[in-house]
């Protein structure tokens, strides 16, 4: 008999309940920051929001352990503090329609809350006109205390500890830290060239030298060169593509693109669409296509590509972390782009570059192998895959034409007299290039040897060495090398380091030339004015016979100091152009007056070297970083002078630009160039702060 089986039973449904707020908030929290690189990237775009000009970024065991991002931006407001780190709270928008022509980079309010739901965040701001800053540590969206009074430089530093330390199936996932850190690099970099006025920095925390280190300039090429190396800025074609058409949307696009002489195992594409650093596979896969049959299989190129469209045309809010963004009309822009390539790449391919490798001629390939190993120039394509060693081209720079002489053993070069023949081939191209120098310039030589002679090897260590950490008054700045800290007179540091420039630099200056010819008289009656001499201060007629004969003397002098130094006097005795001494720096021109005079008074004109030691003296006192005179508005006498607002104005940004060019101008430049004499251990330029070891001691004793 059959027995008839039971229907299963229905299982119950699960019963639907809602979830903490908590878990929501850390889930959400765990789609905007999926790894350290997207903490970073949302603070730097942050800074960038701020109008910051300088970004620091640093970073331990990528980005899990500690982040900060430092700015010069224009800081949080006190009255913010409390909710800065709440959800979806922003200063960028004010009502949802704003949303359709957003120009920041942030807009939701969810970073910064993001990161306090999976890690430590502290923030220390500054805003302009306050005279000290405020620190305060959130958690969870909320401040964990009231903000604590403390000292700030200008801007906000964000620092983010423990990342993830409430999500371990996360953490685990990211224990390759060097890995993590590599994709910040990579981020930095991309931000570095595109915002060339902004200067950046990324290192990792307890290093010496960051990994990135840029400064700001007005050249895209030199921010890739400085960023990605010569050999990608070498093989780079620029290249623009636009579209004016009512039926579409209007956009511009400007970039870089590598030639068909680059070669690269991966692509390189940098994309910013109105200034957000972006993705987008279909533009990307387009210019793949375009590169696949100009370059052989195994290389990539380097793209560059800024792209600008209307802001309502484009939807930045279709990515957790904002990496995608979608267009209007994105097929005809991308065939647009697509066209331009093809026909930039098409016009720079008819000429190829080989770069040769040099060999020494006593390792040379017998003449047979040599002449089977050319290079085809009218092969499409160089090979990039390594080549064996018996097959390697020999090219021989000192015979280049191949006569059979190269292939002999070359003769071992004496070792007496090879610093006079190195100096005799320096003298001889001096003298090509400057057909009207006859002399040797053995005084110069002998004031550089002077120089090296009497550098202070300790000294020399630190300024290779140390990290600069800020100015502590006008006047001393504050350095750290190993666990010393140090006080450094700026004025006696810069003044060193423009007089060694000017000898090094001797007869081959670049040029500032000046708006309006200045007359020398009237810059020596400018002098004279202020000269604390009491028998020279009230006479009227003997200033006039000074300005008078020195005037003369200077245009007695003027083909030796434009051929020289670059300073141009013409016939009438005005002063038109001054040499430049430091790249990317101009002195204070409230100086030249001081700066005539002493050409004229303290010159030593009888003696060859100490007439080129005292003028190189004189321009290092010019170019040297001094204190700006800037009024004082608080002082009574000053008020009821009613002090011009305008000349406060120009007095503070030029404090504000000599800060700047302490740190990115001076310090790089003394790092490369500057040999600290003996003395400077001695007169107070360098002075020991404190140590590490003794703040332990103290720290033992309380």
């Amino acid at each position: 008999m059959d027995v008839e089986t039971p229907p299963p039973c229905p299982k119950e449904p699960p019963k639907i309940h809602r979830l903490d707020q908590s878990v929501v908030n850390r889930i959400a929290a765990g789609e905007v920051i999926q790894r350290p690189v997207s903490a970073v990237k949302e603070l730097v775009e942050n800074s960038l929001d701020a109008s910051a000009t300088s970004i620091s970024v640093v970073v331990k065991d990528g980005g899990l352990k500690f982040i900060q991002v430092s700015d010069d931006g224009h800081g949080i407001r006190y009255e913010d503090l409390p909710i800065l780190c709440e959800r979806h709270t922003t200063s960028k928008l004010s009502a949802f329609e704003d949303l359709e022509t957003i120009k920041s980079m942030g807009f939701r309010g969810e970073a910064l809350a993001s990161m306090t739901y999976v890690g430590h965040v502290t923030v220390t701001t500054i805003t302009e006109g306050q005279l000290h800053g405020y620190r305060v540590s959130y958690r969870d969206g909320a401040m964990e205390n009231e903000p604590k009074a403390c000292a700030a430089v200008k801007g906000t530093q964000i620092m983010i500890e423990n990342l993830f330390f409430n999500m371990s199936a996360r953490r685990k996932t990211l224990q390759n830290s060097a890995d993590d850190y590599s994709k910040i690099v990579d981020l930095i970099s991309r931000f570095a060239i595109h915002h060339i006025n902004v200067g950046f920095s990324c290192r990792k925390h307890g290093a010496a030298r960051p990994d990135v280190h840029t400064v700001a300039t007005s050249s895209r090429i030199d921010a890739i060169r400085s960023v990605y190396g010569v050999v990608v800025a070498r093989d780079l074609l620029s290249i623009t593509a636009a579209e004016n058409d009512p039926s579409r949307p209007v956009f511009e696009m400007n970039g870089f693109i590598s030639n068909s002489n680059y070669s690269a195992k991966k692509i390189t594409m940098v994309l910013f669409i109105n200034d957000r650093l972006v993705e987008c596979t279909s533009l990307k896969r387009a210019i793949e296509v375009v590169y696949t049959a100009t370059l052989p299989k195994a290389s990539k190129p380097f793209i560059y590509m800024s792209i600008v469209l209307p802001p309502e045309h484009v939807d930045v809010n279709i990515h957790p972390t904002k990496k995608e963004v979608s267009l209007l009309y994105q097929e005809s822009i991308i065939e647009n782009i697509q066209a331009a390539v093809e026909l930039k790449l098409r016009n720079s391919d008819t000429v190829r570059t080989f770069h040769t490798q040099t060999t020494h001629p006593s390792t040379s390939a017998p003449l047979g192998a040599r002449r089977d190993n050319q290079i085809n120039s009218s092969d499409p394509v160089s090979k990039s895959q390594k080549v064996p060693v018996h097959k390697v081209v020999r090219t021989d720079t000192l015979d280049p034409m191949g006569r059979l002489h190269a292939y002999l053993p070359a003769k071992p070069p004496r070792q007496q007299g090879g610093n006079s023949c190195l100096t005799a081939v320096r003298c001889a191209v001096r003298r090509r290039r400057n057909p009207k120098e006859s002399a040797d310039l053995t005084s110069i030589q002998e004031l550089l040897s002077e120089i090296d002679s009497n550098c202070h090897s300790g000294l020399l260590d630190i300024v290779k060495h140390c990290t600069f950490i800020g100015m502590a008054d006008d006047l001393f700045a504050l350095l750290q090398y190993n666990t010393h800290l140090y006080l450094v007179n700026v004025v006696n540091l810069s003044k060193e380091l423009m007089y060694q420039q000017v000898l090094r630099r001797f007869a081959h200056f670049n040029a500032i030339q000046l708006s309006e010819p200045a007359p020398l008289p009237e810059l020596i009656m400018m002098a004279l004015k202020e000269d604390v001499d009491p028998e020279c201060s009230e006479n009227d007629d003997l200033k006039e016979k000074i300005a008078e004969m020195n005037t003369e003397l200077l245009k007695q002098k003027a083909e030796m100091l434009d051929e020289y130094f670059s300073i141009h006097i013409d016939q009438k005795g005005n002063l038109s152009r001054l040499p430049v001494i430091l790249d990317q720096y101009t002195p204070d021109m409230d100086h030249v007056p001081e700066f005539v005079l002493c050409l004229g008074n303290d010159v030593d004109w009888e003696e060859e070297k100490n007439c080129f030691r005292t003028i190189s003296a004189a321009l290092g006192n010019f170019y040297a970083m001094h204190s700006p005179l800037l009024p004082n508005p608080e002082d009574n006498s000053a008020m009821e002078n009613e002090i011009d607002e305008e000349l406060i104005s120009e007095a503070a940004t030029a404090w504000a630009q000599r800060e700047w060019n302490i740190q990115h101008v001076l310090f790089p430049s003394m790092r490369l160039f500057l040999k600290p004499p003996n003395s400077m251990a001695t007169n107070g330029t360098f002075v020991q702060v404190t140590s590490m070891e003794k703040l332990y001691k103290i720290f033992e004793r309380c």
